[in-house]
């Protein structure tokens, strides 16, 4: 779609071990992509996203910094597959897809990029990565534990950022305008990230106690409504 996918596609193929790893393979991409590529504005986003995290993380305050560190790597890890995989003519999942397919139109906001790859990030990926993160530091998933606290500790600086993106990227995909009035005003106001970030938890905790064929199965209806809400948050604004 883009000349510069097979740059991409190569710097995505091996997913990054470390959050450093994370926000240098997220530079990259950034540097990479064309201000007309909707993906840009995704990874915009989700940049300042994880350099926040890891702001917070260095900053202390927290009471396992590390779990956190680990659940940023392993959820950034499920983004660069999705994409890779997207880029090689694999299979990624149907939400990730939705806006893969329309990274060049550009009659649709970055916002409506931004929140649709978050859309997909958050309410597709970030249950599994709630998952291997416990499993890979052992410990248990369940609310009111140390790690849930810090979890929901960074809800306001990540809304903030949301907020403060619904304002700057509030234009379509090569900068000009928006209409005055659109569809657009009540989607992006309808998205909140504390909201999904917490039924994110809830949906982590169910797959826990499924077996290995009911996790695939909830998470083929999970990835079914989330391409649905993304591809209304992707719907072009006349």
């Amino acid at each position: 779609m883009f000349p510069y996918d097979a740059q991409l596609a190569a710097a995505t193929q091996a997913p990054p071990q470390s959050m450093a790893g994370v926000l240098q393979l997220l530079g990259t991409i950034d540097n990479t992509c064309a201000d007309g590529d909707g993906l840009k504005w995704f990874n915009w986003l989700y940049l300042q996203v994880t350099q926040a995290v890891e702001n917070r993380v260095a900053s202390g305050g927290l009471s396992d910094p590390a779990w956190l560190s680990e659940l940023d790597v392993q959820f950034a890890k499920l983004y660069f597959n999705a994409l890779s995989a997207a880029l090689t003519g694999a299979v990624c999942p149907g939400c990730w897809g939705a806006m893969f397919a329309c990274r060049d139109q550009a009659k649709i906001a970055r916002i409506q990029f931004a929140l649709a790859g978050m859309n997909a990030h958050i309410n597709h990926d970030l249950p599994i990565a709630i998952l291997a993160t416990c499993e890979a530091q052992h410990t248990v998933l369940q609310h009111g534990t140390t790690q849930y606290n810090d979890y929901t500790a960074l809800d306001s600086t990540l809304d903030g950022l949301i907020d403060t993106a619904k304002q700057t990227l509030h234009v379509r995909l090569l900068g000009d305008p928006l209409p005055a009035v659109s569809h657009l005003e009540d989607l992006i106001a309808a998205w909140d990230l504390a909201a999904a970030r917490e039924q994110a938890w809830n949906t982590a905790e169910s797959l826990r106690q499924d077996s290995a064929f009911a996790a695939r199965i909830h998470m083929d209806t999970i990835d079914g409504l989330t391409t649905v809400i993304g591809k209304a948050l992707l719907v072009p604004v006349p």
